[in-house]
């Protein structure tokens, strides 16, 4: 069952809000991981929860190890801006094999406490020859989740959000800024994974969304559709009754869409991620409800074995 929720005043700070936050690189995962664990604690997907937990770790330290990769000069980065355009574009950006690198790094890692089917997706990855690790990044750099070999997405994706998390935190805040369409990243271009509020301590009432493929945040007005911009007369909020609203989602009747809205401000540990896979049963009811999501988890590929 889902409860309707209001969308709430916004505390009022004094100073200009910043508009992007990037990821801070020496704890983004290892928040993530300590998430995890937390929440598998007598959850029915505890199991589940615990292995992305691990997953999460294993990003951390693929992130502590890659070396700076490059990246768009000045000149570059201003043309970004001038034009409105993400300055490390997903679909476009020549990839380094840092990437790939890392990717390998993640299976190893993760690889003992994997079940027998994500030991035989991991192994068969492993496998791979550069081309083909290529191609399945295309995919999900593309959001094509669905058809063969979708097991093996979430494992290129964990290795593609390492290598786009670098990306931006060498950019870092200065170099990015809102574009024009509110709902697409302005660092890298992908689709956010969902909302949050508390994102900014010093302006805790503030929404941001959370780019689903390189941990940037940006700030987009609150009571207004993600997908479709439209107003707050168009949105509604419904969460797991019983769960105290940490996790919300922001439905729009008018696109007949919705993503997620984790509310940092409520509890400082959650993580956009980790409460997005541990919150499932919210997304089944919304998607029972007529509504579709806007913007994907890249490490639960629909259809994935």
């Amino acid at each position: 069952m889902t409860t309707l929720l209001e969308p709430g005043q916004i505390p009022q700070a004094s100073g200009e809000p910043p508009r992007v936050l990037v990821a801070d690189a020496k704890d983004v995962f290892a928040h993530r991981a300590r998430r995890f664990a937390q929440l598998a604690e007598g959850h029915a997907l505890g199991d589940y929860l615990r292995f992305m937990g691990r997953l999460a770790q294993a990003q951390q330290r693929a992130l502590d190890a890659m070396p700076a990769v490059p990246a768009p000069d000045e000149e570059a980065q201003s043309q970004s801006r001038q034009h409105a355009m993400p300055a490390v574009p997903a679909q476009s950006w020549r990839r380094d094999a840092a990437w790939r690198t890392a990717l390998h790094a993640i299976l190893g890692e993760v690889a003992p406490a994997a079940s027998e089917a994500a030991a035989a997706t991991i192994k068969a990855l492993q496998a791979l020859d550069d081309a083909a690790l290529e191609a399945l990044a295309d995919r999900v750099l593309r959001t094509e989740l669905y058809g063969g070999h979708a097991d093996k997405l979430p494992f290129v994706a964990a290795a593609l959000q390492v290598y786009w998390t670098r990306l931006a935190t060498q950019l870092g805040n200065a170099a990015l800024q809102p574009l024009d369409v509110a709902g697409v990243c302005p660092c890298c271009g992908a689709l956010p994974s969902a909302s949050v509020i508390g994102a900014s301590t010093e302006f805790p009432g503030l929404r941001f969304l959370h780019c689903s493929l390189c941990s940037t945040e940006w700030h987009l007005t609150r009571a207004s559709c993600t997908a479709c911009d439209a107003g707050e007369s168009a949105v509604a909020y419904r969460h797991i009754e019983g769960d105290k609203g940490l996790v919300q989602a922001e439905t729009c009747d008018v696109c007949k869409s919705y993503l997620k809205l984790v509310r940092r401000d409520k509890d400082a540990a959650a993580d956009v991620v980790a409460d997005d896979l541990a919150t499932l049963a919210l997304d089944i009811l919304v998607d029972e409800s007529g509504f579709s999501r806007s913007g994907p988890n890249l490490l639960l590929v629909p259809g994935a074995g």
